[in-house]
């Protein structure tokens, strides 16, 4: 097996811890879009798999894997009248401004990561300028070699597009890279792009769902430093 030179991760649920961070973002949508209505917040919230009495998502809710596009139809349902441009336009200006809350400590992960010569890459189905917004201020923007959005002009996972598009631009073959996310969209992408693919349980989905699409699945991106070191004793 080639060896690790690249990896590149999924956003949400990923880097940053899914309800922790998403719970925000959904009850500020929702009750901007309803109006001030309770019962209209309600109807959107198990629209889009989310519940706004605990902040928990549903393990099949579009936010977590769909792009913004793909969640503005559940919601479009409900609202008669509104227009797809501006929703998706107000959901990602919501998206930019929304506080981030890292599933490990990304300062200190990223520097032992790129201390190996590793290529960093981004892979996500949020739009790219909210993505790298939300890199700079958890502040690891600069480890970053590579960033795609579902707006990018790669496509959205689980095609692989975004995934071989940051092979390419790093120089590399797909087995030479790692995908790392927390949904079968994200892992789904990584094999069909012919990588190596980690899942991790910072997001929504359980070990029992994302182990079949995965080579290993680890707690959090924090075990990635050593995971990669054992793979890399195992080749030699």
């Amino acid at each position: 097996m080639a060896e690790i030179r690249g990896l590149v991760f999924d956003k949400d649920g990923t880097l940053f811890d899914f309800n922790a961070t998403w719970s925000n973002w959904a009850r500020v949508m929702l009750t901007e879009l309803a109006g001030g209505s309770e019962a209209l917040a309600g109807v959107l919230g198990r629209a889009v798999g989310f519940d706004l009495d605990t902040g928990v998502f549903a393990p099949d809710s579009p936010v977590i894997a769909g792009t913004p596009a793909e969640i503005s139809t559940y919601l479009l349902e409900h609202l008669p009248g509104a227009d797809r441009a501006v929703l998706v336009a107000r959901m990602n200006a919501v998206s930019a401004t929304t506080e981030q809350v890292a599933a490990v400590p990304l300062e200190d992960l990223f520097e032992r990561l790129t201390a190996r010569g590793l290529r960093i890459g981004l892979a996500t189905n949020d739009a790219e300028e909210p993505a790298t917004a939300h890199l700079a201020s958890a502040g690891v923007g600069r480890f970053f070699h590579f960033v795609s959005g579902f707006d990018s002009g790669y496509g959205a996972k689980p095609d692989p597009g975004p995934l071989l598009a940051f092979a390419r631009a790093q120089g590399l073959v797909p087995d030479e890279v790692v995908m790392v996310g927390d949904s079968r969209h994200d892992l789904i992408a990584g094999r069909e792009a012919g990588m190596r693919t980690v899942a991790v349980l910072t997001g929504v989905a359980g070990k029992e769902e994302l182990a079949p699409l995965a080579d290993a699945v680890l707690p959090d991106i924090g075990h990635l430093p050593d995971w990669i070191d054992r793979q890399a004793m195992a080749e030699t």
